[in-house]
């Protein structure tokens, strides 16, 4: 442990910069194409242009780039502190409820019963809001909420978890079947969520038009700018004596216990964030998709998280975020020209890349540069 604190990269990483020049660099570059690059692209050249961004690859984007936000609280949690968790597509959609909660009672009349209830709602014949809408006219509240609700359920959570030193794939599977009860909790039309068909039909946030082009563009760099700044933080975070505990604890949690250390507080505190981290990303992404329902909180959301993580390279951080591109990009692609092979593409690609790639795509970028060195 005292090794791994002391060690001569520890203390070159502790006295050096949060990147270095090629990192700053890229953060620069990425920086602009978000600000600048892709509204120009999109909302000053002329559609007929080869320049022209569509609308369809703009919200695409943006929502690859929630993907990504959540395959990179994925890493902090996996990559470098060792726990698989298969239930982060929860914490994903408890922020997208939140948002879909407040975006749902900014249609006010112009729904299909033209009533102050959402349709769904009249349709179930409601006569009044439910306690957990009390707040849902109010932009600034379920933000807060947003943020608070999964937290607080994953600080819960965490503390038994690890209190009681569940560990390895025992952890795993009880965050998959939380996240499988919470589904079947949502499909429930009585608890006041829509049911099967969730939340969609948006009209407005902040009093905009949700599907008015300048709208949409705010979004997009709203999501790439947060982005941006997770990336940030999570390289401030592996880079502190903080991260080197969590890597630490990854690689040896009893070593840790025994050098004095309490592994519990370090490991509930990231966990933690990295669902925050996963609500925010939520949040982002149903202004742009414009429907959240229960399936967000299916198994195989979460797992396909993990999957963008391992396929990009665990414990680099950056490529989480290429894998997220990566995968959802190959299922964009996939979904339309070959959409009864989707699935058995992403079984194959993350069986090649455990067997093959076990650093992701970022490990095969690395072996190719020390290769030329």
């Amino acid at each position: 442990m005292s090794a791994v604190l002391t060690s001569p990269v520890a203390l070159q990483q502790r006295r050096g910069l949060l990147l270095g020049a090629r990192g700053w660099l890229a953060v620069m570059v990425a920086a602009a194409v978000i600000v600048v690059g892709v509204p120009v692209l999109n909302l000053v050249v002329p559609e007929g242009s080869v320049f022209h961004l569509s609308d369809y690859y703009v919200a695409l984007a943006g929502k690859i780039l929630c993907y990504a936000i959540c395959a990179l609280a994925m890493d902090l949690i996996w990559g470098y502190t060792g726990i698989l968790s298969l239930g982060h597509g929860l914490f994903f959609a408890l922020g997208g409820y939140g948002m879909g909660m407040y975006l749902m009672r900014q249609i006010g009349r112009d729904g299909n019963y033209q009533s102050d209830l959402p349709d769904f709602m009249v349709f179930l014949n409601w006569k009044e809001l439910p306690w957990t809408w009390a707040l849902s006219d109010s932009f600034v509240a379920q933000m807060l909420l947003v943020v608070l609700v999964p937290g607080l359920l994953a600080l819960v959570f965490g503390w038994f978890a690890f209190r009681s030193r569940i560990k390895g794939v025992y952890f795993s599977i009880i965050t998959q079947a939380m996240t499988f009860a919470a589904m079947l909790l949502f499909f429930r039309n009585e608890t006041g969520f829509g049911g099967n068909n969730g939340f969609t039909d948006f009209k407005r946030i902040l009093g905009m038009p949700i599907a008015a082009p300048g709208t949409r563009m705010v979004l997009f760099v709203i999501t790439g700018c947060t982005l941006l700044g997770f990336y940030l933080m999570a390289r401030a975070i592996v880079n502190s004596k903080y991260g080197r505990v969590l890597q630490a604890i990854r690689d040896a949690e009893t070593r840790v216990m025994f050098t004095g250390y309490s592994p519990l507080a370090y490991k509930l505190s990231i966990w933690t964030l990295s669902a925050v981290m996963c609500a925010i990303a939520g949040a982002l992404y149903v202004p742009q998709v414009g429907i959240i329902n229960p399936g967000e909180m299916s198994p195989a959301a979460s797992i396909e998280i993990a999957i963008w993580a391992a396929v990009g390279g665990r414990a680099t951080l950056i490529g989480p975020i290429i894998g997220a591109f990566f995968v959802n990009g190959a299922k964009s692609w996939f979904t339309v020209a070959f959409p009864e092979f989707w699935l058995y593409f992403l079984g194959a690609l993350f069986i090649a890349v455990t067997l093959f790639l076990p650093q992701g795509i970022v490990g095969l970028f690395r072996r190719g540069e020390e290769k030329r060195s």
